[in-house]
């Protein structure tokens, strides 16, 4: 029997709901997802199969005009993820883009979509916020462009058309033996999605700047056998004035963000854990190149 499998990349602007399409074709909440914008910040796989085909899912951070080197960085990896996609699902919001110009009169976004040869297709999510007559603008500026083999609208959040777009992402993948068995969904470990939870709840719980210049590290994660397993993890920040903000009035919300996080990491690894957090401070961290590779944000070059 045939098998199709490939590589599909999402991308799109900040906030358009890339990683809410993965959540909820995957059924499981694998790329975290928040209402700020660039929530996602690396390349995350995510695998999705049956019986004849597997697609893995590239969920990409939002395109956007780098003002540091850690954007830089994340749009590193959105370019990447093109290059290596049989597929690209480029996704709009049309209810905070509703006449398509932040997303199609977008530099990068031309530059992206006109360099590559990959066939794509346009997701207009968020129809459950929008007029008929505004999708039905946003597809006929789409056709226009000639950019896309397919246009969906869809509500990633209330998954209205998520089956379809996996039926028409079956029309362009190739035949090709699964990468990846069948019982997997990342290749990505525990550690990483654990880190990824604490971050999500930072924010979550944190405003304005601060969960821009944040970044979680896990510096332990041990499994204790007839013990909680204990986590120990550090909130690192750019700025000695930003610490009291995390930790908040006699430890208030450094408490907070404890209690919220271990409550997310027991869910997603359905076990009792133990968690630490502590607060550093890690100067300019985000336009540090050696800072960046640390933690996770490596570019292509450094290789």
């Amino acid at each position: 029997m045939s098998h199709k499998s490939g590589y599909v990349s999402i991308i799109g602007k900040p906030n358009a709901g890339k990683s809410t399409l993965l959540n909820a074709i995957l059924g499981e909440k694998l790329s975290i997802a928040t209402s700020k914008p660039q929530t996602t910040r690396k390349k995350i796989l995510g695998i999705h199969s049956s019986e004849n085909y597997q697609i893995i899912f590239l969920d990409t951070p939002g395109i956007m005009n780098p003002e540091y080197l850690l954007q830089l960085r994340m749009l590193e990896f959105v370019a990447q993820s093109v290059k290596d996609a049989d597929l690209i699902l480029f996704i709009l919001d049309a209810e905070a883009d509703s006449n398509g110009t932040k997303a199609f009169e977008d530099e990068t976004v031309q530059k992206l979509m006109n360099e590559s040869a990959t066939p794509k297709i346009l997701l207009i999510n968020k129809i459950d916020h929008s007029k008929q007559e505004t999708i039905e603008k946003l597809v006929e500026q789409a056709n226009a462009k000639g950019w896309f083999k397919k246009i969906i609208p869809i509500s990633a959040i209330k998954s209205v058309n998520t089956e379809t777009v996996v039926e028409t992402i079956l029309e362009f993948l190739p035949e090709h033996p699964k990468y990846y068995p069948d019982d997997q969904l990342s290749d990505e470990n525990e550690r990483f999605f654990v880190s990824e939870i604490i971050r999500e709840k930072v924010f979550e719980i944190y405003r304005e700047e601060i969960p821009y210049s944040t970044e979680v590290e896990i510096e332990e994660f041990a499994e204790r056998e007839g013990r909680k397993d204990y986590i120990r993890a550090s909130i690192i920040i750019e700025r000695e004035s930003q610490k009291p903000i995390i930790i908040g009035d006699k430890g208030s919300t450094i408490k907070k963000l404890g209690r919220s996080s271990r409550e997310a990491i027991e869910a997603f690894l359905q076990r009792e854990v133990f968690l630490e957090l502590f607060v550093k401070v890690k100067e300019k961290w985000r336009s540090n190149p050696n800072m960046l590779n640390r933690f996770g944000y490596k570019a292509e070059s450094d290789d």
